[in-house]
């Protein structure tokens, strides 16, 4: 993908919910030389680059001038509000005929939570919705081969919240006797899990959890660890969460399926579909 005209007003709402999340923020003349910095990085924006290379940078002036993680409350809270779920949800995946289509479904439904593009967000009416929606991108037979071929499965994980549902297929895969191994982002961005989300959601009790040594958004292999880079090259089979991960991730050689809901004008149009489609794609 490339950074197309239409993401350049998103770079800008994505700053205004970053700001209007950190609730310490109480100074307009600080909001306002926040946003002078992020128009200066707007203007030096690769545009033959994913969008998620312009946001990295854009999320860390905002960290860097803000001295803390405007994200991180909200984070806390929708793990808690997705944890209380939990019990309802784990009963729909044993009480469905094919478990593991619908732990894969409840994943790609938790995608809604993206605070990245939401200011507030109904999880459990918005699961429901999403639930009953068809799968515009159904690639789920193949998905479904790939797993019982694959013993080591690297799954990449997007958001705070979101990462309860993901825990559903994790386990799902973990009782099949799949070995998983999920990534969490080296350092916070946007509302994407850090190690801290992984213990808070008992999901480090679950699988092995290692952070990709980034803090970008999406997974830019080339500013990962070194430790990343080896465990994606010998993944079996990569599950890639989320609308950054494929931005990023599109094209890979690597045997992978995308699951999110496709959350932007842009993204859906280069996909073809509307926006909020729900995905099941393969690589």
């Amino acid at each position: 993908m490339v950074t197309a005209l239409e993401c350049l007003p998103c770079f800008l709402k994505q700053t205004i919910i970053a700001l209007r999340q950190y609730y310490g923020l109480h100074d307009a003349g600080r909001e306002l030389e926040i946003m002078r910095g992020v128009l200066a990085i707007m203007q030096e924006a690769d545009m033959s680059k994913p969008p998620a290379y312009t946001t990295t940078f854009i999320h860390r002036l905002i960290r860097d001038m803000l001295g803390e993680d405007p994200f991180k409350k909200i984070k806390y809270d929708y793990n808690n509000i997705a944890l209380d779920l939990y019990p309802k949800l784990k009963d729909l995946v044993r009480e469905g005929d094919d478990p593991l289509l619908k732990a894969a479904r409840l994943a790609i439904a938790g995608n809604i939570i993206d605070f990245g593009i939401f200011t507030s967000i109904d999880i459990e009416s918005s699961v429901k919705k999403s639930l009953e929606a068809s799968i515009a991108v159904d690639d789920y037979a193949d998905f479904r081969k790939a797993v019982y071929e694959s013993e080591n499965i690297l799954y990449l994980l997007d958001n705070a919240g979101e990462i309860v549902f993901d825990r559903l297929l994790i386990e799902e895969l973990a009782s099949m006797g799949k070995r998983v191994t999920a990534v969490v982002k080296g350092s916070p961005v946007l509302n994407d899990v850090t190690n801290a989300d992984a213990v808070q959601t008992d999901l480090s009790g679950v699988c092995d959890v290692m952070d990709n040594g980034s803090d970008a958004v999406g997974t830019i292999v080339e500013w990962t660890s070194p430790e990343f880079q080896d465990a994606f090259r010998s993944a079996e089979l990569v599950i890639s969460k989320g609308q950054g991960n494929f931005e990023t991730l599109t094209g890979t050689e690597k045997k992978a399926f995308f699951l999110f809901q496709s959350k932007c004008d842009v993204v859906s149009k280069e996909l073809g579909l509307s926006p909020g489609s729900m995905l099941l794609k393969k690589s």
